[in-house]
């Protein structure tokens, strides 16, 4: 018997990975007493083999749960013990940019290696790292990239749109998505001057009269798409639709987003959010077959 573990937020997703898997699917529970502290309660005894299902938005107080939650997943049975991290966070400082700086990328990945064997996400956001097995040192670690579905269901909903990269780094991204779509593509530039001061120069492809989506990794603020949707209309795109893999949309970010003309916003299922339109779970399903065989 092999099992999917989660936390009642999560609990949609998990049990869609659960039945592509053909296991059993049961729940954390998680009190939080007034000063913030959690207790865990995890179902007893555990199969050996256990996949637990946390996507890491919103990531201080999960990653807490995670230094309770793993280490008593084994004293309750579980022999080989899979982290599901549709989103992973803290990938960004994957360097010293400043003096005195900590790289998070190391050291989270490193205490996810201590707690768990195997590692699943979804387009993290590396860059200076060539594989995710370099993140979690020792461990098995799965990088999965949901742009081939997306380019896949733009091509279906938006039939010869231009698909935009609004920065450099997602260029990899909008690459893949427009060979899996059979789609044009293009990358813009960007020049981030803060978290929400955001500058975006399109590239010289012709815009103009076209149905334009911008892709992306990750939306968060929305700055960055609503800068890259303004310049798309400047220069007289048709229309501008925006798919993401993980949808954070931090605050006022969606409406923001579609107060800059953009028509529809799509994210794939890593993060629940109510754009969700592609689902990711046969990839996760996959890749758990994979890492527990």
């Amino acid at each position: 018997m092999s099992l999917v573990l989660h936390f009642a937020d999560e609990a949609g997703l998990a049990q869609a990975l659960a039945l592509e898997l053909g296991w059993a699917c049961a729940q954390i529970t998680r009190h939080s007493f007034p000063d913030g502290e959690y207790r865990l309660t995890l179902p007893k005894p555990l199969p050996p083999r256990v996949a637990l299902l946390r996507g890491l938005q919103q990531p201080n107080a999960k990653l807490a749960a995670l230094l309770i939650a793993a280490p008593t997943a084994r004293e309750c049975g579980a022999r080989h013990l899979t982290l599901v991290a549709p989103y992973l966070s803290y990938m960004r400082q994957d360097m010293e940019f400043n003096p005195g700086e900590a790289v998070s990328q190391r050291h989270v990945g490193h205490a996810l290696a201590t707690w768990f064997d195997a590692l699943i996400t979804v387009d993290p956001h590396l860059h200076r790292v060539a594989t995710l097995d370099e993140v979690v040192p020792g461990r098995r670690g799965v990088a999965l990239s949901a742009a081939p579905l997306l380019g896949h269901f733009v091509a279906h909903r938006v039939p010869g749109a231009l698909l935009l990269a609004p920065d450099e780094e997602a260029g990899q991204w909008v690459r893949a998505a427009a060979q899996a779509g059979g789609l044009d593509h293009a990358v813009c530039h960007k020049q981030r001057q803060g978290d929400h001061d955001v500058q975006v120069a399109l590239p010289d492809a012709d815009v103009r009269g076209r149905a334009v989506v911008l892709l992306d990794d990750l939306a968060s603020t929305g700055r960055t798409l609503v800068a890259a949707a303004q310049g798309a209309f400047a220069r007289g795109a048709a229309s501008v639709d925006v798919a993401v893999t993980h949808g954070l949309f931090i605050g006022d970010a969606l409406q923001q987003v579609r107060a800059a003309g953009v028509r529809h916003v799509w994210s794939s299922d890593c993060v629940p959010h109510t754009s969700n339109a592609v689902s990711v779970v046969p990839l996760l399903a996959e890749a758990v077959r994979q890492v527990s065989a």
